[in-house]
C-alpha cells in the first residue's frame, strides 16, 4: 500500500529512506541514552552533566521528529517501534546503575561520536540522491556535534 507517492525516483527515494530510517533509530537511541545517563548519573558535576543530558535529549528527540517526517514525505514509512530500535541499535551506551558524571560525559561523548561518524557517511550516500535529506543530515550533524564538543570539553584534561 502506497499513502504518499515520492517526487524522488525509486532510487533515490530507497537510497534517502534507508539513511533516515537509520537516523532515525541512532536519534532515538541517542535520547534514550541521554535518559538512562540523566536519570543515573552522580559526581561532584551532577547539575551541570544532568541538565546537559537534557539538551541532548530534546535535540535528539526533535531531530528525530524532524527526520521522520522527512521519510514520510519522501514516500518512506518511519519506524521507531521499540523492537526496531533494541533490534539494530549499535551506539555505545552506558552500564546499569549508577553513573560517575565522568563516565556519562564519556559516554555520551562516545554514542555522540559513533552517531556523527554514521550520519557522515549518510551524507555522503545521499549526495546525489536527494539533497534535501543531505542537508537535513549535515544540519543534524553540525548540531551533534556541537553537543560532542560540549561534552568533550566536560572531561578536558581526560582523565584516566
Amino acid at each position: 500500500m502506497t499513502v504518499v507517492r515520492s517526487t524522488l525516483p525509486d532510487e533515490a527515494r530507497r537510497i534517502s529512506g534507508e539513511a533516515l530510517q537509520e537516523t532515525l533509530i541512532d536519534l532515538l537511541g541517542l535520547s534514550l541514552i541521554g535518559k538512562q545517563a540523566h536519570w543515573n548519573v552522580v559526581g561532584p558535576r551532577f547539575r551541570s552533566v544532568h541538565l546537559q543530558l537534557d539538551e541532548v535529549v530534546s535535540a535528539a528527540r526533535t531531530h528525530a521528529d524532524t527526520v521522520a517526517e522527512r521519510a514520510s514525505a519522501i514516500g518512506v514509512p518511519p519506524d521507531g517501534r521499540p523492537e526496531t530500535i533494541a533490534k539494530v541499535f549499535s551506539l555505545p551506551a552506558p552500564a546499569e546503575g549508577w553513573l560517575r558524571d565522568s563516565e556519562a560525559v564519556e559516554v555520551m561523548t562516545d554514542a555522540l561520536g559513533a552517531a556523527i561518524a554514521r550520519l557522515r557517511e549518510r551524507i555522503d550516500a545521499t549526495e546525489k540522491a536527494d539533497l534535501v535529506t543531505q542537508d537535513l543530515l549535515i544540519s543534524i550533524t553540525a548540531d551533534l556535534e556541537k553537543q560532542r564538543w560540549m561534552f568533550e570539553a566536560e572531561n578536558h584534561p581526560r582523565e584516566s
